[in-house]
């Protein structure tokens, strides 16, 4: 067994080297071999270490897609043959998916939380977690994986399965950290078996650190970016790629550099504080696959306001008949997440959309006001200050508040639009 452990050793030391795709791919699939050896000569076989009947699966599904494709409801019919499943979901346009595939009774979206908060609420009533997910690559979702993992810091096996970079990967507390054999060999056996039953790779990747923290400064980075990407924290497009790496650094809560991207000096200045340790940082759009939309009905009341903080929209809005958004991309996903409650939006844009989201839907009876080039932000601060006192809910009716909104903008309207 001390030779297999050795090999496995030096092979992924080989492949955290820089070795070319193509190789990896091959060295990969030889080094999954000692893998599956060392797990079935241990005899931890899933059925082994908890009886299938008594076995307490906790689920956690990240991002539309896997969603979408209909993997995730597959996936969590698959594990229940494992045992009793408890599926809950990380993400907001995951919420958005789990409406649309009419998945409420079986991935559970009542609160948002991140990923790793799931990870460790499911941990406490769970024997094995499982995060589901579809990355647009290998490298992405490997590079997510770890980075939860991470942070969640559970006692407990972890499992990755990604059907986007088509892989199984052990998260089990990192391996080298852990002080329980048997928990990382555990961990080892389900990834193993889930890995075979699923015809996906097999992976125990290294983590890599990718928040550095010196002193009040911070510094992420992000690994497998397609060039042409918009980068964005919080929701709020900082830059746009130009490379497959880009560094995000802060100092004292203000952005101050960007290495990877052309910055975006507009999305910048709207940033002006940011935690960016814990912020969430994106390439891409935040939803890449595509669903037909399914529309609740409402009977919410009065009006709330969102500026720039288009994923909060399920708490921000919930009960309301209109929200009054503020930025065209914020309009463009609110609207998207609104719609599927059947709430309007009266927003507020300028025309500098970065299409964070494609093939979005809005509610019929929003309403757009286009105002000049630059001038939404001012118009949206005037709106808050003067229509809504400072407060984030009033009574009041889509059709008053647009009429309201277009005095405001005064000179700097352009039109009205009913999408």
């Amino acid at each position: 067994m001390s030779r297999i452990v050795e090999a496995i050793g030096k092979l992924e030391a080989i492949l955290d080297g820089n070795v070319c795709f193509s190789r990896r791919e091959g060295l990969q699939e030889v080094l999954n071999l000692p893998k599956e050896e060392q797990a079935s000569s241990k005899g931890f076989h899933i059925e082994k270490m908890i009886p299938p009947s008594s076995k307490r699966i906790g689920v956690v599904v990240h991002g539309p897609e896997i969603i979408d494709s209909g993997g995730a409801v597959q996936l969590i019919d698959h594990l229940k043959q494992m045992g009793r499943v408890n599926a809950v979901l990380g993400g907001t346009m995951g919420r958005v998916a789990v409406i649309d595939a009419d998945l409420e009774g079986i991935i559970t979206i009542n609160t948002r939380r991140r990923p790793s908060i799931s990870i460790r609420d499911m941990a406490a009533d769970s024997d094995i977690v499982i995060i589901l997910n579809q990355a647009k690559s290998r490298e992405t979702g490997l590079a997510f994986g770890t980075m939860v993992a991470r942070l969640a810091g559970i006692d407990k096996p972890l499992i990755q399965i990604d059907c986007g970079g088509r892989f199984v990967a052990d998260l089990t507390l990192g391996h080298e950290a852990s002080d329980s054999e048997n928990l990382n060999e555990e961990g080892l056996a389900v990834a193993a078996s889930l890995a075979a039953d699923l015809g996906l790779d097999l992976l125990r990747p290294r983590p890599r650190d990718c928040t550095l923290i010196q002193g009040d400064t911070v510094r992420r980075i992000m690994t497998g970016v397609i060039p042409g990407e918009v980068i964005s924290v919080n929701g709020m497009v900082i830059g746009r790629a130009i490379g497959a790496e880009v560094e995000v650094k802060a100092c004292g809560g203000r952005i101050v550099a960007l290495k990877g991207a052309e910055p975006k000096a507009h999305g910048l200045e709207k940033l002006s504080r940011v935690d960016l340790e814990n912020a969430i940082i994106r390439s891409g759009s935040i939803r890449r696959s595509t669903a037909r939309p399914r529309i609740k009905g409402a009977r919410g009341e009065g009006a709330a306001f969102i500026d720039h903080c288009a994923e909060d929209a399920f708490e921000a809005a919930g009960g309301a008949a209109v929200a009054l958004t503020v930025g065209d991309d914020t309009t463009a996903i609110a609207g998207d997440i609104l719609a599927r409650l059947g709430i309007a939006v009266v927003g507020i844009v300028d025309g500098d959309a970065d299409h964070l989201a494609q093939s979005l839907t809005i509610l019929p009876g929003s309403i757009i006001i286009r105002v000049r080039p630059g001038y939404d932000d001012i118009v949206g601060r005037r709106v808050h200050d003067e229509i809504f006192g400072g407060k984030e809910w009033i009574a009041i009716s889509a059709r008053d508040l647009a009429e309201r909104v277009k005095e405001l903008a005064g000179g700097h309207l352009i039109r009205e639009e009913h999408p």
